[in-house]
């Protein structure tokens, strides 16, 4: 199949397996050329023929590990000096499970590493262009656990929870230069994600288990919508807004001259 639609193209980050090929599969149908950012060049080699075998658009692959600063380099260069990039997925990213005791901080360093600061540096390099140009997409993968800091790893928790902020603080710089951003936040997902966190998917509760096509297919839903927040497993989504609602109401009391009265300070 040869897609006609010609939208630019999409560098997605953590490509090659799982969600990111899902999206690569899906952005590529609607008509997105791609590139491809993995560590695997094996596995992104072969997904990047598949692709462009079954939809006929051009894709590139990009070899790197986000965590080392050279390669990320790499990718900021691209995304920076491209000018047919309209769209940038930033899904890259690694969980962890053990608690802040059991776990090896040099591995939550890492971590902080990809889920924080690659997002962080490949969105700021791909924004002067797309504001130039007054059209893009940045659509960030964070996780239900950054409104949950109670499940899994705190530092994995955390990382999320920048994902959701730096996203809301996105929108509100670009929603008026023609950029659409989003973050989603995936419940737990089948991917080889589990693996690396070093829980099992097929340990996890049945029912909670979303395939990577389905939350996929979910998120570009809610993207079309233009949702700012993709939460795919939610039913209902007052219950997000409710949330939402709440967390700015207590915007008017959290700075002010003089303590709570709770607190008894005498002055």
């Amino acid at each position: 199949m040869t897609t006609q639609i010609n939208k630019g193209t999409a560098l997605i980050t953590g490509a090659s397996t799982g969600i990111g090929a899902v999206y690569a599969d899906r952005l590529a149908q609607r008509g997105y050329d791609l590139i491809l950012v993995a560590r695997d060049q094996s596995r992104l080699s072969t997904l990047a023929a598949s692709l462009t075998a079954k939809t006929g658009r051009k894709v590139d692959i990009l070899p790197a590990d986000l965590t080392v600063k050279a390669d990320r380099l790499k990718v900021e260069q691209r995304l920076a000096s491209d000018k047919a990039i309209t769209a940038l997925v930033n899904n890259a990213g690694f969980g962890a499970t053990s608690k802040l005791i059991d776990s090896k901080v040099d591995d939550l360093e890492n971590m902080i590493d990809l889920n924080v600061t690659a997002l962080t540096r490949l969105t700021s390099a791909v924004l002067p262009g797309l504001i130039a140009r007054g059209t893009g997409t940045i659509i960030n993968i964070s996780s239900i656990v950054a409104l949950a800091p109670e499940l899994l790893n705190g530092t994995y928790s955390g990382t999320k929870a920048y994902v959701v902020n730096f996203t809301q603080s996105l929108h509100n710089e670009v929603k008026d230069k023609g950029i659409q951003v989003q973050a989603v936040l995936p419940g737990a997902t089948s991917t080889e994600f589990w693996d690396r966190a070093g829980l099992a998917v097929h340990h996890l509760p049945g029912g909670t288990v979303m395939t990577a096509e389905d939350m996929v297919d979910a998120s570009l839903a809610g993207f079309d919508q233009h949702e700012l927040i993709t939460i795919p497993a939610l039913e209902n989504v007052a219950e997000w807004q409710r949330y939402d609602e709440a967390r700015k109401a207590l915007g008017p009391g959290l700075s002010r001259q003089d303590a709570a009265a709770r607190y008894g300070l005498q002055r």
